[in-house]
C-alpha cells in the first residue's frame, strides 16, 4: 500500500461530545480530511466476559496511509474507551477528484 492510498477508518464513540471532540481534533490537526458522525448505531459485543449492548456514534474517518499512524496515536490519546475501535480499509475506487482532495487535505495543516 502506498502512502497516498486513501483509507476509510471506522471508530465508535459513546456519545456526541466525544465524537465531536475527536472529529474536531482529527480534522483540525490535518490527520483526517473529513469525519462523518452516524448516530443511532447499536453495538452488541462481548467485553470482560459479558455480552453488552450500547448506543454509539460511528465515525467514518477519511485519511491516507501516510497519516494513519499519527491519526491512530492521536485517537488513542483522546478516546474515552479503554479499547477504542479503529479499523482502516483501503479505498480501491472512488470519485477521483474527491480522493485527490482527501490526499491534498493533509498538506494543508
Amino acid at each position: 500500500m502506498s502512502d497516498d492510498t486513501v483509507l476509510l477508518c471506522y471508530c465508535t464513540c459513546p456519545d456526541a461530545a466525544s465524537a465531536q471532540m475527536l472529529a474536531d481534533a482529527l480534522v483540525g490537526e490535518s490527520l483526517a480530511a473529513c469525519v462523518n458522525q452516524l448516530t443511532g448505531v447499536v453495538s452488541t459485543y462481548r467485553w470482560q466476559g459479558a455480552v453488552t449492548t450500547d448506543s454509539e456514534i460511528l465515525l467514518l474517518i477519511k485519511t491516507t496511509a501516510a497519516r494513519f499512524e499519527a491519526l491512530k496515536t492521536r485517537l488513542l490519546q483522546l478516546h474515552p474507551y479503554e479499547l477504542p475501535e479503529l479499523i482502516a480499509v483501503p479505498v480501491e475506487r472512488g470519485h477521483t477528484a474527491y480522493l485527490d482532495w482527501v490526499r491534498a487535505s493533509g498538506r494543508l495543516g
